[in-house]
């Protein structure tokens, strides 16, 4: 099937952008082709970590120069990540290197500062809170004119004393929000906002649906999905076992509210004529999804490699997957879903 012309009438859509440290550079290819389409207009955007980084820088970029502000944006954002990371101890060892390997696994820097993670807090480790990306944050993003931008935002951080989430939206965006969205706890202190403590958003939202489904007006959403649902074989090393209860806590809501939509598209299949209400546009809404296999070779350290030739392979691998989705499945926005979210229910 051919890509959809780009003459073509426009539809709404909304992206759902998922956390994963410097693998969200795969998400910057994926919005890099996808911002090409002038049929595609982005109506709103649940991001988290890295994917709500993603969502402010490109909101920033499309106030002034629309798609192509966007794009310029999100490559300058990415190369000052990697620019500050070039003073980072955290660098891939001879052996990675040799391997052909973008993890860290045997970097000896990277294995004492996970392992100090796991049994010193970084209040001790890091009594300052420095964090390099709220000067990146600060450069890329002017926060104050985000209310102007056409996209709505829609920002997901854990509340630390009650571990619900808390949907931060355009005019509430600041640098601070969106370190809190991407605040591991064991590598950063947690953010305070209005009083209260935040840690990464992917706890209870990676990326957070309802936003989405309340506050906007397109019914197509596309998740573009960096944490492997699926994942062969069972992790034996403690890398290894490390790595995939990482992917596995950081898609469960995610994976919660999906199973959730499916249930209602069921529900409004079978018995539900004319349904209004928040229900009816759950049932509605119409799912898709950017996914890469190449993920499955990559593992809990990569993120965080922020070497640019690193970033540049996962966003040209974003950008091919984009261009696939659009070749396949182009033509179903607007009309149906493109990814079966019926099977999440096989198992329930």
């Amino acid at each position: 099937m051919s890509i959809p012309p780009r003459s073509r009438e426009p539809k709404l859509v909304d992206l759902a952008l998922q956390g994963g440290g410097a693998h969200g550079a795969f998400t910057w290819g994926v919005l890099d082709r996808l911002l090409e389409e002038p049929w595609l207009r982005i109506d709103g955007i649940s991001g988290t970590s890295a994917g709500a980084m993603n969502a402010a820088v490109l909101a920033h970029g499309y106030i002034t120069k629309g798609a192509e502000g966007a794009r310029e944006a999100l490559e300058k954002f990415w190369r000052q990540v990697s620019e500050a990371a070039r003073l980072s101890p955290l660098k891939r060892s001879l052996l990675d290197m040799l391997l052909g390997r973008w993890s860290l696994d045997y970097s000896p820097i990277f294995q004492s500062m996970d392992i100090m993670a796991r049994v010193v807090s970084p209040y001790y480790l890091n009594p300052q809170g420095y964090n390099p990306l709220r000067d990146i944050l600060a450069d890329s993003i002017c926060f104050d004119t985000l209310n102007e931008s056409p996209i709505k935002l829609f920002i997901t951080a854990t509340n630390v004393q009650t571990g619900r989430g808390r949907v931060f939206r355009n005019s509430e965006l600041t640098p601070e929000v969106l370190l809190a969205s991407a605040c591991l706890p064991t590598m950063f202190h947690a953010v305070e906002i209005d009083g209260e403590p935040y840690w990464d958003g992917g706890y209870s939202g990676n990326p957070t649906l309802t936003p989405l489904v309340r506050d906007c007006d397109s019914e197509d959403t596309i998740i573009v999905q960096v944490n492997p649902v699926k994942r062969p074989g069972t992790p034996c090393t403690a890398s290894e076992i490390a790595n995939r209860l990482n992917e596995v806590s950081f898609n469960a809501v995610l994976l919660k509210e999906l199973r959730m939509m499916a249930l209602l598209h069921q529900v409004s299949a079978a018995n539900v004529e004319g349904a209004t209400g928040e229900g009816a546009k759950w049932a509605h809404m119409r799912i898709h999804r950017i996914a890469s296999d190449a993920m499955l070779d990559l593992g809990y350290s990569s993120k965080l490699n922020a070497e640019w030739a690193f970033l540049l392979h996962l966003r040209d691998i974003g950008r091919a997957e984009a261009n696939t989705f659009l070749a396949e499945h182009g033509n179903a926005i607007g009309k149906r879903s493109s990814f079966d979210i019926s099977e999440l229910l096989d198992s329930v």
